[in-house]
């Protein structure tokens, strides 16, 4: 037996059993069905119901919540080697060789996405319910969060490639329909369709995948397809690996397809949350974990992969550096967290990238909301140079806010340090990933100055919003924004508990029924001296953000004045956006408008000639069609003439002259 086939015996997947006829896992359909027929009544009827449409809303997400949690608890009391379950729902395609039904997937790795999601979800609906009050579209707008709830749903729960990619392209729609949600603006409505455009390109490469996986193993489905991975020629498995990672770069916004996410806080700070935290991007990573017996096949691959998403973090860490926008540090601060997940995915530490996926939700939707709530306060000002000294007003807001930054920072004992640190420390037990450890710490480093830098403008030093006309009069938030900022940051400083430790945690058990697990082959360095140097880094960034930001108040900061070259690069993203506009976007741009001009002039010529030809002929036609008996009678005559002229006049004329 190869040590694939070992690995994928110990996931159990391949004995996937039938959901128990009244089981919590048999009711799992209506986890995504709910949400959906909630978001057609609400707007279809939201209108009417005003405010009432918000906690019908919120009441769905609950309801979702509630039976996320007791189909977990269900595969909880289910012996180690029997939770996985599929329950078919409907037929969907029959088409020769083709099946594909709606069956679902329930097993350990799609019950903590659930727990995610839904968890994650509802807090973000309750906190709307304050943010978007007076909205005149306030029913639309949670008509779409229960859309893209039950779109995440769909894609966690999908039994099969095809299934999974379903709700992969309603996310993709959802955040399209949310980003530019306030459509009025141009600039939320440029972002939205940004979001949209980026993503189908990731989209190509997922649809590839699928039509080689049917031609190599004669099915889509999970169940089937990945038992029968090592049957997977070497170069299938590549060729899969680099189209699934094309599409994972795509959701979970890596290189080179990363742009499109800081512009997504374009949209409500609500969406930016749950987008950035529980849905669209940790799509990818979720994505590679669930395949990861391809990927276990192909570590060569995997190596891409975590390149990838070192690369991402280091590049995100450093534009978050010099960015003014509290919404917009944040979001670069997603791509470079992504790049963590990436790492751990890649380097076959599935479960430690999974790990982190569900730190990074809470701490990330804190932060998120945390920045809504300032906003809130602050009549919607975003740059954080002009704010400062505003734990006095928004005690709750600061308090949760401090926690969610320690948490990213990588401080001791949060849920942060955990998942971060069992990355590193992987990659740094990999094969050639040592260098990979080295560059994710220096990260770390960056990660924890930018951060500290966040809260440090914001809540500490001098009010200068003050300074600000008209000035603001900055209070609280309401409670149904400040009691998901508490409970989030409960969840940030205690989620490292599931997985304390990085070979024998909760979450590596739980997990095993549904990844390959991680095998260390090399040690770099004793792993206590890995997380004595990841502490030491972590807290000299915060240490250098209070120096440089808090005990000096520098507004704009010791890094502008000393570097502003290398800060004028960050603060435009060291130009990449302007590189995709150069390079495929304009020239993109050219090419369609002479397709245009060679359709209009060409394609559209030819036809209209045809078709002008004919009206000529049709013209003269109807010339000959008078309507007068003495006309008909004259050419009847005419003709007749004609024909004897043309029957008997060479006989005449012959006569003539013989």
């Amino acid at each position: 037996m190869t040590p694939l086939l070992a690995a994928l015996e110990g996931t159990q997947i391949a004995g996937a059993q039938a959901a128990p006829a009244g089981s919590a896992v048999a009711w799992a359909w209506l986890l995504p069905v709910v949400p959906a027929l909630s978001a057609a009544f609400l707007l279809l009827f939201g209108r009417r119901l005003g405010a009432a449409s918000g906690w019908i809303a919120v009441a769905v997400a609950g309801f979702a919540a509630v039976v996320s949690t007791a189909t977990f608890a269900y595969l909880f009391r289910q012996p180690e080697d029997a939770r996985v379950f599929t329950s078919e729902v409907a037929t969907w395609i029959v088409a020769g060789d083709l099946e594909v039904s709606w069956s679902l997937l329930v097993d350990p790795l799609a019950s903590v996405m659930l727990l995610l999601v839904t968890g994650v979800g509802l807090l973000i609906h309750v906190y709307s319910l304050g943010y978007m009050a007076g909205d005149e579209r306030f029913h639309v707008y949670f008509a779409y969060l229960n859309l893209f709830l039950a779109s995440m749903l769909v894609l966690v729960l999908g039994e099969s490639l095809l299934t999974l990619f379903v709700g992969w392209e309603l996310v993709g729609l959802c955040s399209y329909l949310l980003i530019g949600f306030w459509f009025s603006d141009p600039e939320y409505a440029s972002a939205a369709k940004k979001a949209f455009v980026v993503n189908r390109v990731g989209d190509v490469g997922f649809m590839i995948a699928m039509f080689v996986v049917f031609a190599a193993v004669g099915s889509l489905s999970f169940v089937e397809v990945l038992p029968q991975a090592d049957a997977l020629a070497g170069g299938t498995a590549v060729v899969v690996g680099i189209l699934l990672l094309i599409a994972a770069t795509g959701k979970s916004a890596q290189i080179p397809l990363y742009v499109w996410l800081p512009d997504a806080m374009a949209g409500p700070t609500p969406v930016s949350a749950l987008i950035h935290a529980a849905t669209m991007v940790t799509a990818g990573v979720y994505l590679i974990a669930r395949t990861s017996p391809i990927y276990a096949l192909v570590p060569d691959v995997g190596m891409l992969v975590a390149w990838i998403g070192i690369a991402t973090a280091l590049l995100a860490a450093l534009i978050a550096l010099a960015q003014r926008d509290i919404k917009k540090i944040l979001a670069y601060s997603t791509v470079s967290q992504l790049g963590y997940m990436f790492v751990g995915v890649g380097v076959g530490a599935y479960t430690a990238g999974i790990f982190h996926l569900l730190t990074h939700g809470f701490f990330k939707a804190l932060l998120f909301l945390a920045a809504g709530s300032v906003m809130h306060a602050l009549a919607n000002q975003t740059d954080v140079t002009l704010m400062g000294g505003l734990w006095r007003k928004l005690p709750v807001t600061a308090g949760t806010s401090a926690v969610a930054v320690l948490a990213i920072a990588g401080f001791p004992l949060t849920s942060g340090f955990f998942s971060k640190e069992e990355i590193l420390a992987a990659a740094a037990d990999t094969p050639g990933g040592q260098a990979i450890w080295i560059i994710g710490i220096a990260t770390a480093g960056l990660t924890a100055f930018y951060m500290g830098r966040w809260f440090v403008l914001v809540f500490l030093g001098r009010p200068r919003w003050q300074e600000l006309d008209p000035r603001p009069h900055p209070h609280e938030s309401p409670a149904t924004m400040t009691i998901p900022l508490v409970l989030l940051a409960l969840a940030s400083a205690a989620g490292g508990l599931i997985n304390l430790d990085p070979e024998t945690g909760w979450l590596h058990r739980w997990l095993g029924p549904s990844v390959v697990a991680f095998e260390p082959r090399v040690e770099f360095l004793p792993h206590a001296t890995l997380l004595a140097v990841a502490v030491i880094v972590g807290l000299a960034g915060l240490a250098a953000a209070w120096l440089v930001y808090g005990r000096r108040a520098l507004v704009p900061g010791v890094a502008e004045a000393y570097w502003p070259q290398a800060q004028r690069w960050a603060l435009e993203r060291f130009y990449v956006d302007e590189l995709y506009q150069t390079t495929i976007a304009h020239p993109g741009e050219r090419v369609a408008r002479g397709l245009t001009t060679f359709d209009n002039r060409v394609v559209d010529g030819a036809v209209n000639g045809v078709a002008r030809a004919t009206a000529g002929l049709g013209t003269v036609g109807r010339r000959l069609q008078t309507g007068y008996v003495r006309s008909y009678a004259l050419a009847v005559l005419a003709g007749t003439l004609l024909v004897v002229i043309v029957m008997f006049g060479p006989t005449l004329v012959a006569g003539m002259w013989g």
